[in-house]
């Protein structure tokens, strides 16, 4: 082939890829229902010949004249449907550009959808001090890349080296094959290295320890990363204090205040300061802190259950358990499990909280035991965490590793490897607000590689969520995810060396590794946004909605793996269609076919037993935790909940949180049921 390069709209040569040609026909192919897997080879071919012919004499040929050339083609080989859809494709392509050269003030260089813009925009793309934007996503890709790639030369590697591994940073990252942290994509590359999202701050039963723990909050939060806290060592409500005769104030007291300073505190991007506030199911104020969310006196807090494996057993065999004392752990007082987790479970179902901690199940994942308990979580209940440790997160996009109902396993590989190189790259790139945090994550190089998409992969694959074969999928990518990961940290441990805090955990000669803990699924729904995909391991909330940007220009997004499908069908995306399917996000009651309608679920139709399988299934291969909604529709009953709290629990859970919709008045998405 001749051609070797080609000149963009932006005027930037680049390397002309011929596989992009026939991605291009495939997809016209699609939107007139041709299925001939020969010819988008056939027809690229006659294309790439004429580019050939064009390009002569030094001659660098543009998009615009590889589409025309497609659109000749097309014709003069019998296509004329063909080339009817290819040439609608330019035009939306054409509209699209402008309005998103509209949104960003210059030429968008990048695949992201309108949406991802607005939300690279609003959240990510570097600004002056005056508060413009200064960057392009695709040179906020290249930003990123290219600090994350430094990092290597601390460890002894070439120029051409580091170059090279910048360039497949940047290649995972500018293709949403991997979408590291909001943190991440808003500070790598700038003065402001705060990299990391998830802390876990111990809070001590005194007034140094508590008050210790308000002001590292505070320097973390102001940078934006989220903090968890366990309360469970502070004594009682109205215990004599030995030292002024007074009473104590007892741990609820202390996260009113913990709450009130993230009302103080100013966060990037204006955004709510996020925290994890959880108690042991055997402190003496278990019953006020279950209620608290009920009585309104907190905003800024996720709060969850601290649960033992005994109280679990007393819940089962409905018995009694032990209240005890958390500065001696003496018991003061028996109690009926029953009654207590039935508040639980009644509480859940009017607002959501509190989640639940299967505490005892969390630290037999503990890698360094000796060094104490993990007490609680991150706020999102993924990153199971030791005092003073931290996670960084970054997500794969499974979404984008199907091709033709098949999984692209080798290039899912490679991914895996680059983002295991990268996250561990962000240890050291990484500035930390508190010196006792920054210790903990340089010796342990806790990572938290995740996944998104896996619902929109699962359409892709054109398998129901809610089905054996879509629990099997995911056991199989998982378990995949998983084992590759680990294999990378062992190859960089041998190039780069162990963790330094090696010897004291569970690894110690057993397996020498480069992270202490690989796998944590966390949220993704700005950075699912981002990538136009579906969050998390979620399944869609949603299969459609509209937006208003730029004042009064209303734009329509449809899930794009459905409308692929609908073309298949040969059903015509009509303005009724979509109308009907953002009015009724689901397509359960809509006059379509009926093996569409079992492939295309959304969260509300998927019955809660069926979500916490999924959970399950992947929680066998991460080890971290998941944070994952179970999903109830607002007829469901507190004994709904309950079952699906003792589910969790026998399928192996480390934790589960639920949301009834409609159960809070101040809800995210309201949907027409």
């Amino acid at each position: 082939m001749g051609i070797s390069k080609i000149r963009k709209r932006d005027g930037t040569i680049a390397d002309f890829d011929p596989a992009k040609v026939s991605s291009a026909i495939e997809k016209t192919m699609l939107a007139v229902n041709i299925d001939n897997q020969e010819l988008p080879d056939m027809i690229a071919g006659k294309v790439i010949l004429e580019i050939e012919k064009k390009a002569q004499d030094g001659h660098i040929i543009s998009v615009e004249e590889v589409q025309d050339i497609v659109e000749k083609v097309l014709m003069e080989n019998g296509q004329s449907e063909m080339a009817k859809a290819f040439i609608l494709y330019r035009q939306k392509r054409t509209e699209l550009r402008k309005l998103k050269q509209s949104i960003l003030g210059r030429m968008d260089d990048s695949r992201l959808s309108v949406n991802g813009l607005l939300i690279a925009k609003s959240r990510y793309l570097a600004r002056d001090r005056k508060s413009n934007i200064i960057e392009t996503p695709k040179e906020m890709f290249r930003r990123v890349a290219k600090a994350v790639a430094s990092v290597e030369k601390k460890y002894k590697k070439s120029e051409k080296q580091t170059e090279e591994i910048e360039e497949d940073f940047f290649t995972i990252l500018s293709s949403l094959e991997f979408i590291p942290s909001g943190r991440i994509l808003a500070n790598a590359g700038t003065s402001n290295r705060m990299l990391y999202s998830s802390f876990v701050i111990p809070v001590e039963d005194s007034m140094k320890g508590i008050f210790r723990a308000l002001y590292d909050k505070a320097l973390i939060q102001r940078l934006g990363g989220g903090t968890g806290f366990s309360f469970s060592r502070l004594r009682p409500k109205g215990q004599v204090l030995e030292t002024t005769a007074g009473f104590s104030s007892g741990p609820i007291a202390f996260i009113k205040l913990f709450d009130h300073a993230s009302d103080l505190t100013v966060v990037p991007g204006n955004r709510k300061p996020a925290n994890m506030g959880s108690l042991s199911v055997e402190h003496p104020d278990i019953i006020e802190f279950i209620t608290m969310k009920e009585r309104g006196e907190i905003k800024n807090f996720n709060i969850s259950v601290e649960m033992t494996d005994e109280f679990m057993e007393a819940v089962k065999k409905r018995k009694e358990y032990a209240i005890k004392n958390p500065a001696t752990g003496e018991v003061i007082e028996m109690a009926d499990a029953n009654n207590i987790f039935h508040l639980i479970v009644t509480m859940a179902w009017k607002t959501g909280d509190p989640g639940v901690l299967f505490i005892d199940r969390i630290n037999e994942g503990n890698p360094f035991p000796d060094m104490g308990k993990i007490e609680t979580t991150d706020p999102c209940g993924d990153q199971l965490l030791l005092p003073y440790d931290a996670g960084n997160l970054g997500a794969i996009n499974l979404s984008r590793f199907v091709l033709r109902k098949q999984i692209r396993w080798k290039n899912l590989e490679k991914v895996i490897r680059s983002s295991v190189r990268f996250l561990d790259n962000i240890v050291d790139l990484g500035r930390f607000p508190v010196k006792k945090i920054e210790d903990m994550a340089k010796g342990n190089r806790r990572i938290g590689l995740g996944v998104l998409g896996f619902a929109d992969m699962l359409y892709k694959l054109r398998i129901p969520y809610n089905s054996e074969e879509g629990l099997a999928v995911a056991e199989k990518v998982m378990k995949f995810i998983s084992s590759t990961a680990r294999n990378e940290s062992e190859k960089l441990a041998e190039e780069k060396g162990v963790f330094p805090m090696w010897k004291q955990s569970v690894f110690c000669n057993k397996a020498k590794l480069r992270n202490c803990s690989l796998i944590a699924i966390a949220p993704t729904g700005a950075r699912s946004i981002l990538a136009d995909t579906s969050p998390g391991i979620e399944p869609n909330f949603a299969l459609g909605y509209t937006r208003k940007v730029l004042g009064n220009t209303e734009i329509t997004h449809v899930n794009k793996v459905l409308e692929e499908v609908s073309k298949e069908h040969g059903i015509d995306f009509s303005e009724d269609i979509i109308r009907k399917i953002i009015q009724s996000n689901s397509l359960e009651n809509l006059a379509l076919p009926e093996d569409m309608k079992k492939i295309f679920v959304t969260a509300y139709d998927i019955k809660p037993e069926w979500h916490i399988k999924m959970q399950s299934v992947f929680q066998k291969h991460v080890d971290n935790a998941i944070s994952k909604t179970i999903n109830f529709q607002k007829s469901s009953t507190t004994e709904d909940i309950k079952k699906s709290f003792l589910l969790a629990y026998e399928l192996g859970c480390r934790g589960i949180t639920v949301y009834r919709e409609g159960s809070l008045s101040e809800q995210v998405i309201n949907i027409g049921r």
